[in-house]
């Protein structure tokens, strides 16, 4: 079966700049070189890391390193990176001028022609990532051809110029990649939840959620939203859907009318079942899920919902759940020393995933800090007080932390580590060690950031995980 067609013609010839020399910038400068466009990428840093990226893209794209405020002259359109903030300088140069800016999901959107395949999308503030990769592996157990995309890793024009027959796409789209995306209108798209983030870029919660909302627009068959956030279903509500598109809700209790749940330990479903008000279909059992802690049931059903909207089978939905293992860094086990266990969170960047996160075990010893990116913390520490045994900070923000925990954990022991240098997470786990006793869990669920310390949250990870091995090498030693 031959690829789907791709548009071009409204690229061909035209001025485009670049903003920032990332991944999703590099893959969106080689694409639109590619098709003809005259290109200029620009980027406010410099080095020899940048230079050789820039090197990399050939003579065809022309790079400005090291200013990234001014608009190269006859510019017709902007591609930004999503991480770039709509307040950027070189934004606000191009509304003066008349120019659009739109981001690499928007012209990947705009690229696709005759055959394209549908997208699935999902957006929220945790478990995209997760629920992306559960759709895709579900869509894989019913035989159809699919990639997980997006802001997953894998940039979205590149598939779409792939010429890669798929049947359909699983899309994880952020705030940011939906803020600058707005012609995208998904087969069917669902938003796991909303909390508090990124509010430093949107500017208020009100802001972050309308962007987040955007994935409703032009659904096709299904809005899929979370009972238990009524956030996310006002979102479906305000969205602008054709004509017989179903608001479908997932719920981790037993499901009513057009909705998915859990019933005695099954995933059931009453939204895509014939007689729902009498019927439900069995989908898959919650031992099926990996690991089966509440949050990732949710991401289970939500997968599962706009599996079934596609009109995947139930059975697909089950053998895809057992395929699936989630990523690294994601509520990993690392090793179990003395009769502890130490878990790797480095993912939950935010509250609202150190909650879900926390939420999973009795009795812990809380690793947390780094770059709060606006947050506060003490929704979350007054909710997960009684789980914790003690608390290890560390990190540029870590005193927000603290300050959270003396008032609303004030007889919960903490060890404020002054330090932002990678070596100081091997001293936090032999804080946590001190503090933990058997049958307790010691969780690096930093709630934060990574930047301040690491490169990303997978580096942090590992240090976390090289740090306990090292801790049970010590014991094993001294034994």
């Amino acid at each position: 079966m031959a690829g789907h067609q791709v548009t071009t013609s409204e690229f061909y010839g035209k001025h485009i700049t670049v903003a920032g020399l990332g991944v999703s910038g590099v893959s969106a400068a080689r694409a639109l070189a590619g098709l003809g466009a005259r290109v200029t990428v620009v980027d406010g840093g410099d080095g020899p890391a940048l230079r050789e990226r820039a090197a990399g893209l050939g003579d065809a794209v022309t790079v400005r390193l090291g200013d990234a405020t001014t608009l190269p002259e006859g510019t017709g359109l902007v591609v930004t990176s999503p991480g770039w903030r709509p307040d950027s300088p070189l934004f606000a140069a191009a509304a003066a001028a008349g120019v659009d800016v739109v981001g690499d999901v928007e012209i990947a959107w705009r690229l696709r022609g005759e055959g394209a395949p549908p997208w699935l999308a999902v957006t929220g503030t945790n478990g995209k990532t997760t629920t992306v990769q559960m759709l895709a592996a579900i869509l894989e157990a019913a035989g159809l051809r699919t990639a997980a995309v997006g802001n997953i890793g894998t940039p979205i024009i590149d598939v779409v110029l792939s010429q890669e027959p798929y049947d359909v796409l699983a899309v994880e789209l952020s705030s940011y990649q939906l803020h600058w995306a707005p012609s995208v209108r998904a087969h069917s798209a669902a938003v796991l939840n909303l909390a508090p983030d990124h509010l430093d870029w949107h500017g208020s919660m009100a802001a972050y959620a309308a962007d987040k909302g955007r994935v409703y627009e032009g659904n096709k068959v299904a809005c899929v939203y979370n009972t238990a956030d009524p956030r996310t279903e006002q979102l479906v509500r305000d969205a602008d859907v054709e004509e017989g598109c179903r608001a479908i809700g997932f719920t981790l209790g037993a499901p009513g009318l057009s909705e998915l749940g859990v019933v005695d330990g099954i995933l059931v479903d009453r939204a895509f079942v014939a007689d729902r008000q009498r019927n439900a279909q069995e989908l898959a059992e919650v031992s099926d899920i990996h690991p089966p802690a509440p949050h990732n049931i949710a991401n289970a059903l939500a997968a599962a919902a706009l599996a079934r909207a596609f009109g995947v089978e139930p059975k697909a939905v089950r053998d895809g759940l057992r395929a699936f293992r989630p990523d690294a860094h994601r509520i990993a086990h690392v090793a179990d020393v003395d009769g502890v266990a130490y878990v790797d969170d480095s993912k939950a960047t935010n509250t609202h995933a150190a909650e879900a996160s926390l939420a999973s075990y009795e009795s812990i010893v809380w690793i947390a800090g780094g770059l709060a990116k606006g947050a506060t913390f003490d929704e979350l520490v007054a909710r997960s007080a009684k789980r914790l045994r003690g608390a290890v900070l560390l990190g540029a923000d870590r005193a927000l932390i603290k300050e959270a925990l003396a008032r609303h954990a004030p007889d919960v022991p903490v060890v404020d580590l002054d330090r932002t240098d990678t070596g100081a997470m091997a001293e936090a786990v032999r804080a946590a060690a001190r503090l933990a006793g058997e049958g307790d869990t010691v969780l690096m669920a930093p709630a934060c950031a990574s930047m301040d310390m690491f490169t990303h949250y997978g580096e942090r990870g590992e240090a976390f995980a090289a740090a306990v091995r090292e801790l049970a090498v010590g014991r094993t030693t001294q034994e």
